[in-house]
């Protein structure tokens, strides 16, 4: 076998992981990613056969559709600022099988540790998003500062939170044209919220939590890290202009223009 430890699956989550915490992102252990991997990948660093496997956890949720499937997942409780010094501990690869309802751990979480609490909600937009996108293999939440505080003085509507972000860089609209998802507070590491999160991943791939954070999917982890800074960004110059009178902005007809540049479409009904 390979080292897992020189894997570029492996090496990419610890460099995203580093770069998470130190955009202020992930406090604590605030934050959690996983990331979908094939069968013939995994198979070069550690042992499949089910009779070599040490763990097994329970997720205590069901998700058919991803039966079989490899995951690289943050742990529980963990720090992301200690990935980069011990992966094996802070890290985990497992495999989902019984229809979800168990994890096998193949790799990590050597102090005994498991995944992330929020695994459910992360498995549930996993099974969403492939629905949408087979190619989706990366799910990240984590709490940056300017959308956690926009959520507080913005109106929740997820077409209004979608059209001051756009309002705001240019590039909005051309990075996440399917726009941004919102929903209400809601207790976090239950499957409601994994099951909520999932439904509006059906039509975004951001979806803000109000109050908490954000959750973005995409087909690799340099994609969704973008997705979520460029959200971010807009965030941050909505949070600075925010209280001052607004003398020009980014218009609907300059944002068709846009669509035309890029090749890009606007979510149905969110420009006029």
């Amino acid at each position: 076998m390979k080292n897992i430890l020189e894997a570029p699956f492996l090496i990419e989550m610890v460099r995203t992981c580093t770069n998470m915490y130190q955009h202020g992102w992930d406090e604590r252990n605030g934050g959690n990613i996983s990331v979908l991997l094939n069968e013939a990948d995994v198979a070069e660093y550690v042992d499949v056969r089910a009779d070599t496997v040490d763990r097994v956890i329970p997720t205590g949720f069901e998700a058919p559709a991803l039966d079989g499937k490899y995951f690289l997942v943050t742990g529980t409780g963990k720090y992301f600022k200690n990935v980069q010094y011990a992966p094996e501990v802070n890290l985990g690869l497992v495999r989902l099988i019984n229809g979800g309802k168990v994890a096998q751990l193949l790799w990590g979480f050597t102090d005994g540790g498991k995944f992330t609490s929020e695994f459910p909600a992360h498995m549930m937009s996993h099974a969403a998003r492939l629905t949408v996108d087979p190619e989706n293999r990366v799910v990240m939440h984590c709490h940056p500062a300017n959308l956690l505080a926009m959520t507080y003085v913005h109106d929740l509507g997820s077409r209004v939170f979608t059209r001051t972000l756009w309002q705001m860089c240019t590039e909005c609209i051309v990075v996440f044209p399917d726009g941004v998802n919102v929903l209400p507070w809601m207790l976090c590491g239950t499957n409601e919220i994994g099951i909520a999160t999932a439904e509006q991943m059906n039509t975004a791939r951001l979806v803000v939590w109000s109050q908490h954070g954000i959750y973005g999917a995409g087909k690799d982890l340099d994609e969704t890290f973008g997705l979520i800074e460029t959200a971010e960004k807009a965030a941050e110059i909505y949070m600075k202009i925010a209280h001052l009178p607004l003398k020009n902005t980014i218009t609907d007809e300059q944002m068709h223009l846009l669509e035309g540049r890029f090749g890009v479409r606007a979510r149905e009904g969110y420009l006029e």
